[in-house]
C-alpha cells in the first residue's frame, strides 16, 4: 500500500509539473495568436504600459477554458510517454498494478480541473470578456499617434489628407500640403504653406495646426455666396496668408468604452443569468408568435372582412353575408371586373406576405438571441468535459507509443488538438446557423473524441497494439467480403423463390 501511495504521489508530482509548464506555454501561444488578430487596435495608438498590460491579463484569461484542455493532452502524453519509455509503466503493470489504477491520481488531478474549468468559465471568464471587448472598442476608438511620414500623403486624421516634402529635427513640416474634405467633397479646400507645425490644444480634443506663407482654395457654395453677399458663380476662393492656425477635430485622449452597454451580451453572462435570458425571451417569443398566428388566422383568412365574398359581393352590388357560392359569382362578372377583382386579390396576398415575413423576421432576431446564449450555456459544459476526455487520449497514447520528451507528443497532441477544434467548430457553426440544435452542435467535437478515448484507454489496458498490422487488416477485409457475399446470395434466392 505504501509503494502504491508513493506512486500516486510520484504520477502527480510529475503530471502537475508538466501540466503548469504546458499550460504557460500554451497560454502564451494562444496569447502571441489572439494579439496578432488585434495588432491594428493596439500599434500606433500611443498606449500606455499600464493599459497594455490590461489588454495582456483580459487576453490571458479570455484563452484559459481553451488553453486547459491542450495543456492536459500534452502534459499526460509527456508523462506516460516517458514512464513507458523508460519502462517504468511496464514495471508497475509487473507488480500487478493495473493502468486504471495507475491513472487513478491523474483522474481525479482531471476531475479538479475540470471543476475549476467550469467554475473559472462560469464566474471568471464572463467578466473578463466584458472587461476585455470594452477596452478592445475603446482602443478602436482611440485616434493614432500623429506620425507625419515624408514623401507621402498622411490620411489616418478623418477627413484630411496631409503631404509634407520634408521635416525638421525639431519636428516643423516643410512644404505643406493639405487637403481639408471635412466638409465634403463639394466643400474641399486645398492649403499650401512653407513651414508648418502640429500641436495638441490644452483639452486634448483638437489638434492645431499653424501655418506660415502659405496659400489656400476653397471652393464656394451657395450657402457660403450667401453668407459673403456675392452673386455670382464664383467657383472657388483664394487666400494669401503670412500666418494662419487651423483647428482639427481629432481626440487624442483615451476614453474608456462603457461596460455597461455589455452587460446584456451572451458572453458576460454567468449560467444562471444564461438560463434567465433563455427562458425570459422564449416566452416573449412564444407570445409574440401565438398572438401573430392568432391575428392572421382569424383576421386575415378566416375573418369575415377578408373572405372572398368580401371581394366578390361588392363587384356585383350585393351586400348580403350569408355563404354563396363563389364560382357562380365569379362567372356573372364580366371579364374586365373578373380582372379587377384578380389584381385585387393579389395586391392583398402580396401585403398578407409582406406582414407575415416582417413577423417572421422579428421572431428570428429572437431565436437568434437565444441559439447565442444557449452555445455559450453548453459552451461552459463541453471545455469542462474535454479536460476530462483528454486524459483519456493522451495518458494511453502516451503508453503505447512509448514516446516521452517534447518531440512526437508535441506533434500528436498538435494535431489531436486541431482535429477537435476543426470539429468543435464545425459543430459551432451549425448551432449558430439553426442547422442542428445547439446541444447536438456543442458537444459534437465531445461525442466524436469520447469514443476515440475509451477506445485508446481500452487498448493501453490490454497491451493490445494500436493497430492490427497488415494481415490482421487482410483478415478482417476478408471476413467483410465474406459476410457481404452471404448476404447477397440470400437475397438473391429469396428473389428467385418469390
Amino acid at each position: 500500500m505504501r509503494i502504491v501511495k508513493r506512486i500516486d504521489s510520484y504520477l502527480l508530482r510529475t503530471f502537475l509539473g508538466l501540466f503548469a509548464a504546458t499550460f504557460f506555454i500554451v497560454i502564451f501561444i494562444l496569447l502571441m495568436q489572439f494579439m496578432w488578430m488585434h495588432v491594428k487596435d493596439l500599434v500606433g495608438k500611443g498606449i500606455g504600459i499600464g493599459v497594455l498590460a490590461e489588454f495582456f491579463v483580459y487576453a490571458a484569461a479570455s484563452v484559459v477554458p481553451l488553453a486547459l484542455p491542450l495543456a492536459i493532452l500534452l502534459s499526460s502524453l509527456i508523462a506516460f510517454g516517458n514512464l513507458a519509455e523508460r519502462f517504468e509503466l511496464t514495471a508497475m503493470k509487473a507488480a500487478g498494478i493495473s493502468l486504471f489504477r495507475i491513472m487513478r491520481p491523474l483522474v481525479f488531478a482531471a476531475m479538479l480541473l475540470s471543476v475549476g474549468a467550469f467554475f473559472f468559465s462560469n464566474n471568471v471568464l464572463p467578466r473578463s470578456q466584458m472587461k476585455l471587448w470594452a477596452l478592445i472598442f475603446s482602443l478602436r476608438q482611440k485616434s493614432p499617434e500623429l506620425q507625419i511620414p515624408v514623401g507621402e500623403f498622411y490620411d489616418e486624421i478623418n477627413g484630411y489628407h496631409i503631404y509634407v516634402r520634408d521635416k525638421t529635427p525639431q519636428g516643423e513640416l516643410l512644404h505643406l500640403m493639405m487637403y481639408d474634405y471635412s466638409d465634403g467633397f463639394e466643400n474641399a479646400q486645398v492649403l499650401l504653406a512653407d513651414t508648418g507645425r502640429l500641436s495638441a490644444s490644452a483639452d486634448k480634443r483638437y489638434l492645431v495646426l499653424s501655418l506660415t506663407n502659405g496659400e489656400s482654395f476653397a471652393n464656394l457654395d451657395k450657402n457660403q455666396q450667401r453668407a459673403t453677399g456675392t452673386t455670382k458663380s464664383i467657383p472657388y476662393r483664394r487666400e494669401t496668408f503670412t500666418h494662419k492656425q487651423v483647428l482639427i477635430d481629432f481626440s487624442t485622449d483615451f476614453n474608456r468604452y462603457d461596460e455597461s452597454i455589455l452587460e446584456d451580451q451572451h458572453v458576460s453572462k454567468n449560467v444562471a443569468q444564461l438560463v434567465e435570458s433563455i427562458d425570459s425571451v422564449q416566452q416573449v417569443s412564444l407570445e409574440r408568435s401565438r398572438e401573430q398566428s392568432d391575428r392572421l388566422m382569424n383576421e386575415r383568412y378566416f375573418g369575415r372582412e377578408d373572405r372572398s365574398e368580401a371581394v366578390l359581393l361588392p363587384a356585383l352590388g350585393k351586400r348580403d353575408n350569408r355563404r354563396v357560392n363563389l364560382d357562380s359569382l365569379w362567372s356573372q362578372l364580366s371579364v374586365p371586373r373578373q380582372q379587377q377583382v384578380l389584381n385585387i386579390a393579389c395586391e392583398k396576398a402580396r401585403t398578407y406576405r409582406d406582414q407575415i415575413e416582417y413577423h417572421a423576421l422579428l421572431l428570428e432576431d429572437a431565436q437568434r438571441y437565444i441559439r447565442k446564449h444557449e452555445i455559450e450555456l453548453y459552451r461552459k459544459f463541453t471545455l469542462a468535459f474535454a479536460c476530462l476526455i483528454f486524459l483519456f487520449i493522451g495518458a494511453p497514447l502516451g503508453a503505447i507509443t512509448k514516446k516521452g520528451g517534447l518531440g512526437a507528443p508535441v506533434v500528436m497532441s498538435v494535431i489531436l488538438f486541431i482535429i477537435y477544434y476543426i470539429i468543435d467548430n464545425t459543430g459551432y457553426k451549425m448551432a449558430r446557423e439553426a442547422l442542428w440544435p445547439c446541444w447536438a452542435g456543442m458537444w459534437l467535437s465531445s461525442f466524436v473524441l469520447l469514443p476515440i478515448g475509451i477506445f485508446l484507454t481500452y487498448k493501453a489496458a490490454t497491451d493490445a497494439p494500436l493497430t492490427r498490422g497488415r494481415e490482421g487488416w487482410q483478415q478482417i477485409i476478408l471476413q467483410l467480403l465474406q459476410k457481404t457475399k452471404k448476404v447477397y446470395e440470400n437475397q438473391h434466392n429469396r428473389r428467385s423463390i418469390s
